[in-house]
């Protein structure tokens, strides 16, 4: 059930508890917060006036702009039009250059605005508990390529990251999409942030970075990668082709947010 004041979803026993209990109780709840903690909202820095839903307002999460229809087949950048693409073969033009170990990819919308300060807060803020709603959107924005995978696999961080970090964050957002979460690759290479890279670069940077953990066997598995951004999309392809190497029927992608190319590109 979505909230009718900001569409966050809350879990399933916070519905049950919510629908027992007067509704005056969670706004008397929110305004002694308010007032005692003056709590601020973890992406835009106002104050959150709602501290019970969670740490990121209203605002901010009905101020997220989805990607929409038409969009390349396999990566899910936007296209001009329906009338300036082929129907039989709706791809970007990136995609009609290029081959790619990813089948079809999905995000939520373009890495701008509100989405990405959601993102930074959790992933630079720290805050963790954002993972919970950013997934359960994800899941909904994802559908078409989340049906019938076997798994969402998250893309690791290497374990000096991760210990600065504490913790990684395409893990906790694919705890949240709606599949088994698999921790099925590693990161056996410690490399700069992409972030920093110049887009020629992020593909050399993330090679042989990835390898499949011991133990785990994914051959004949759909898996569905899970990340926070994408933005060229070297790291995805890069653990793509771990997992195809591994034997993996299919690999596709979802992430909260991905640097989208201009239609005319």
């Amino acid at each position: 059930m979505l909230s009718s004041d900001c569409g966050v979803t809350p879990s399933a026993s916070k519905s049950a508890k919510t629908s027992t209990s007067p509704s005056w109780i969670r706004g008397l709840a929110d305004g002694v917060v308010a007032v005692l903690l003056a709590p601020s909202c973890a992406a835009c820095g106002q104050s959150l006036l709602e501290p019970t839903r969670g740490p990121v307002c209203c605002v901010c999460w009905n101020g997220i702009q989805a990607l929409t229809p038409p969009l390349c087949d396999r990566c899910g950048d936007p296209l001009p039009s329906w009338r300036a693409i082929s129907i039989v073969e709706a791809r970007c033009p990136r995609c009609r250059r290029r081959t790619s170990s990813i089948t079809c990819s999905r995000a939520i919308g373009a890495y701008a605005g509100a989405l990405r300060d959601v993102i930074h807060a959790l992933k630079y803020g720290r805050r963790r508990s954002i993972a919970r709603e950013l997934g359960r959107r994800m899941q909904r924005a994802c559908e078409e390529v989340l049906n019938g995978a076997s798994v969402a696999v998250p893309v690791p961080l290497h374990r000096s990251r991760q210990r600065t970090r504490g913790f990684n964050q395409a893990a906790e957002l694919a705890r949240h999409v709606g599949l088994p979460r698999l921790r099925a690759l590693t990161r056996v290479r410690a490399t700069p942030s992409q972030t920093d890279l110049p887009a020629a670069r992020r593909h050399a940077n993330v090679r042989n970075a990835f390898a499949l953990r011991r133990g785990y066997d994914v051959r004949g598995l759909c898996v569905v990668l899970v990340d926070d951004v994408s933005t060229t999309g070297a790291t995805l392809e890069a653990c793509a082709s771990v997992l195809l190497a591994a034997g993996a029927r299919e690999v596709r992608a979802v992430t909260a947010a991905r640097v989208a190319s201009r239609p005319h590109e």
